[in-house]
């Protein structure tokens, strides 16, 4: 869930506090905690309301379109497309601060961070006439990023910035990651070929071809990302990781990078833990209500072991997290041992894993048991030593949840008893496996249906395909 405010223009958030109150979103007794966290320390009312999940961005955003009379438009859990967001001339779009959101046949909708700006559906009417307009709000963090589909395609943009010969590597550099958090990528890779070094984005799960650049330039570029993540420039031949942050406007990207020799060079990637990663929570993780009463039970326990199963890159400590954002409270000793940490969590004390200092998942988690924990997380439980410290942890009164690396929920069991835990040990500890994959929805905005007759007298079925907006 995206923590910081969302800014907005002054008359939005104007008494905000008190409409919150008069709309019953927030308790008396909560917002006077937040009133007497702001005066502490500075913070805002609407950033203590949300880091404390007293209420959510949805909620909060409601609540402001409710007072301006509009719908809210969640631009962030359904971000306009490329040619959504360039069916509406750039400068008009940013001089009223509007977004297509949704349109069918008779209308279209409009998402603005200034809803009651006179002369606004006048303007919108000369870019869609004979459509009815509707108006809704959304944030202006929300309107700003889909603000970057304006910007030149990526390949376009580092040929210009390769042809000006000036501040080359950075320029690259921060050009690839804005248009990866533009397209809402979760991986980047830098591939050196024969001839040339491609840039490929993963979207919706799909490798997409993004940009190429000059070979000799490559270097700069690589040693630019290194110098970025706190690597070695001058090794090429063994595999680095390490970790960069990425600011783009108000927004803050954790990106953990990859990079390994290949045969005609270093090869990068680049994992992007943006805000439209972490937004997700428990509620949103796309579990059927039976599962998601199974997990939410597994999660109340004061002690037992949960893991999450399934391919790299299937979301499995997401999972987690959205886990551990539902249970964590201040009450509770959360602590956690990653490789690398993905998620920064407010209120939960996280170890990065670190080979140099020997602080591996084995002596991370035998050093954790002794911190007074109440819920711990181990980022991945890889071998023996590992597997028993997280039984015995889970036997002597402490939630452990971790991943592990099976295709199904049934392997994960015959893996731990040949990884030498024993089994009445493992029968009294496991409560729950959840064993996952991830799949691309189809937009509700063009999908278009067709009903399918069924056999056996049962009732036609309306079945679903993308149009591709």
């Amino acid at each position: 869930m995206r923590t910081d405010t969302p800014p907005a223009s002054p008359s939005i958030f104007k008494d905000i506090d008190e409409i919150l109150v008069e709309n019953n979103a927030v308790s008396q007794d909560d917002m006077q905690r937040a009133r007497e966290h702001a005066a502490r320390t500075g913070e805002s009312v609407i950033d203590y309301l949300l880091a404390n999940e007293i209420m959510t961005r949805e909620q909060l955003g409601k609540v402001i379109a409710d007072t301006s009379e509009v719908a809210f438009a969640d631009l962030a859990a359904s971000p306009p497309s490329h040619n959504q967001v360039r069916s509406i001339p750039e400068t008009l779009a940013r001089s009223l601060r509007m977004v297509l959101f949704t349109w069918d046949e008779e209308s279209v909708t409009i998402a603005t961070d200034t809803p009651k700006r006179s002369m606004l559906k006048e303007a919108i009417a000369s870019v869609y006439p004979e459509k009815i307009i509707h108006l809704a709000f959304a944030f202006p963090d929300d309107i700003d990023s889909a603000f970057t589909h304006y910007q030149d395609v990526l390949d376009h943009r580092v040929d210009k910035i390769v042809a000006r010969g000036v501040n080359i590597a950075p320029q690259i550099v921060d050009a690839v990651m804005q248009e990866a958090v533009a397209m809402r990528a979760s991986d980047i890779h830098f591939e050196p070929q024969e001839n040339e070094v491609l840039i490929r984005v993963r979207i919706d799960g799909e490798l997409r071809p993004a940009a190429t650049i000059p070979p000799q330039l490559y270097d700069m570029v690589l040693n630019r990302l290194k110098i970025q993540a706190n690597m070695r420039i001058d090794e090429h031949n063994a595999s680095q990781d390490g970790a960069i942050r990425f600011h783009q406007g108000k927004e803050t990207i954790d990106m953990r990078i990859s990079v390994v020799p290949t045969v005609e060079g270093e090869k990068a990637e680049l994992r992007l833990l943006a805000e439209y990663v972490k937004d997700v929570t428990f509620d949103n993780l796309g579990l059927s209500p039976r599962d998601q009463s199974r997990v939410h039970e597994a999660s109340q326990k004061p002690f037992g072991m949960i893991l999450a199963t399934g391919p790299t890159g299937s979301g499995k400590t997401t999972t987690l997290y959205g886990i551990l954002k539902r249970i964590k409270t201040p009450e509770v000793n959360v602590m956690t041992i990653e490789d690398p940490v993905e998620y920064r969590v407010r209120g939960i004390n996280q170890i990065q894993v670190n080979s140099a200092t020997n602080m591996t998942f084995a002596s991370g988690l035998r050093s954790i048991v002794r911190q007074d924990p109440d819920i711990i997380l181990v980022g991945e439980i890889r071998d023996k030593e590992t597997a028993e410290i997280a039984v015995n942890a889970s036997l002597t009164g402490h939630l452990v949840l971790s991943t592990f690396h099976t295709n199904d929920a049934a392997t994960a069991i015959p893996r731990l008893l040949e990884m030498g835990v024993e089994p009445f040990l493992l029968a009294s500890t496991l409560e729950l496996i959840v064993a996952q994959r991830l799949v691309r929805k189809i937009c509700q905005n063009c999908r278009v249906g067709r009903v399918v007759s069924r056999a056996f007298g049962e009732p036609d079925v309306t079945l679903y395909t993308g149009r591709g907006c």
